[in-house]
């Protein structure tokens, strides 16, 4: 007899693109997540103006009507020596403190990740902890010939995946939107 095969989100959990009204919502899970909420949920609010049908992608968890997660890719540039390539960023990702360590922030990279494959999208980049990205299938940007865009990004934080429709030649620098400098999200600060 097989194996019972897991469902690989949390009973009752809904995975959906965000809509108009889920602003606050995520605003909200945001807050809650992070120890800098207002700067992450500022940054999301200007890098949900970047985001089209086309480019981008904006995914909440729900769990019984209740929004507990949310992750978001959006637009970047890679300096490819050929040209410039469209890529994808992965940031921020947030689950409200008492749904963590569920699985939702797994399910919601996941199935960011399907889904941005399907589109073509070559590459994801993202600034975080390789014990907890490695899992999805992420390496250090530098091992796939990436440079990063910012001398305080520690190396090992640097991490990309490469999906289907990356080809050798794109290479090069990560160039991130305006919305991450004007925010100040890009890398570490020295807290002095």
């Amino acid at each position: 007899m097989p194996a019972a095969r897991r469902d690989p989100y949390p009973p009752g959990m809904d995975l959906r693109e965000e809509l108009p009204s889920d602003e606050q919502s995520v605003r909200d899970v945001h807050l809650q997540a992070f120890g800098r909420g207002h700067a992450v949920g500022d940054l999301v609010g200007s890098l949900r103006d970047t985001i089209t049908p086309q480019s981008g992608l904006s995914l909440l968890a729900e769990l019984d009507g209740q929004v507990v997660g949310h992750v978001m890719f959006t637009r970047c540039l890679l300096d490819a020596p050929a040209r410039l390539v469209d890529v994808q960023v992965l940031s921020p990702v947030g689950v409200l403190p008492e749904f963590q360590r569920r699985g939702i922030g797994s399910a919601l990279i996941r199935h960011g990740l399907e889904t941005l494959a399907e589109r073509a999208v070559p590459v994801v980049f993202l600034e975080g902890n390789p014990a907890y990205y490695s899992r999805f299938g992420f390496v250090r940007g530098e091992d796939l010939g990436f440079r990063k865009p910012s001398l305080r990004i520690p190396d090992g934080a640097f991490q990309a995946i490469t999906l289907p429709a990356h080809e050798p030649w794109m290479t090069g620098t990560l160039v991130y939107s305006e919305p991450f400098w004007r925010h100040d999200a890009v890398g570490l600060r020295n807290p002095d």
